[in-house]
């Protein structure tokens, strides 16, 4: 197995663990998915899967509808994705992913959770070349009607990187580009996307005790805590 199966095996999804906080992140997404590419979720491949992901997680479909009616207002207009860079202590690299709409008010708290847990805030492309931007699909096993080496031929043209059986589904990872594509091929076949989405994973990572390690999971624990964060990624073995 590569990279990704094992970092998915290892991790905490600690930031999902929260259902209103899961609801209200995905809530954002659904701002940013149609202020990115509008409110038809048709023409709209972005908004469609994060509709697929509010399913997943069993967010009600009137807290769907509510978020894409609020795309259209005037509070969400300064709506803005920013990245944050920086090391956690031990030298461990994150990657912060945001979603707000006070920039001055999403740097200070971001570079309070640094300073607070020693670690330090980094310029833009510090650290993100250290990780692999990639899109992830879990998709219904019952659905596909061959073998995962069979399928892995099927879709090799767009570029995937791993594939492997997992109790939530089967899941796919590949380049970030090919998302759209992907997600069209599983459409156009009838194959349910159950959750999709993008991540960030480290081409390298670092084996740290137990005691280092609690020490960069106060970081992460920090930065999760804020309502402006959307996703951390980090470079710690898992």
């Amino acid at each position: 197995m590569g990279r990704a199966f094992e970092l998915r095996k290892g991790r905490k999804m600690k930031r999902w663990s929260a259902m209103a906080k899961t609801f209200t992140r995905i809530g954002k997404d659904i701002v940013m998915a149609i202020k990115d590419g509008g409110p038809n979720a048709e023409t709209n491949s972005r908004l469609r899967a994060v509709i697929q992901n509010a399913k997943a997680a069993n967010m009600p479909k009137e807290n769907v509808e509510r978020a894409i009616k609020k795309a259209s207002d005037k509070d969400t207009a300064n709506y803005k994705e920013a990245l944050f860079e920086g090391y956690a202590p031990h030298g461990i690299a994150i990657v912060v992913e945001t979603a707000t709409d006070n920039n001055n008010r999403t740097v200070a708290n971001v570079r309070s959770a640094f300073n607070k847990c020693d670690g330090n805030l980094g310029t833009s492309g510090s650290v993100v070349f250290m990780f692999d931007h990639v899109c992830s699909f879990t998709i219904k096993k019952e659905d596909i009607k061959m073998d995962l080496e069979e399928l892995e031929l099927e879709i090799i043209d767009f570029e995937v990187e791993e594939i492997f059986d997992d109790e939530e589904g089967v899941i796919i990872y590949a380049p970030f580009e090919q998302f759209g594509s992907i997600q069209t091929y599983f459409e156009d076949n009838n194959i349910e996307i159950l959750s999709s989405g993008f991540e960030r994973i480290p081409t390298t990572t670092t084996k740290l005790t137990e005691e280092q390690q609690a020490d960069v999971e106060k970081l992460l624990e920090k930065l999760d805590e804020d309502d402006d964060v959307q996703n951390v990624y980090h470079s710690m073995e898992a």
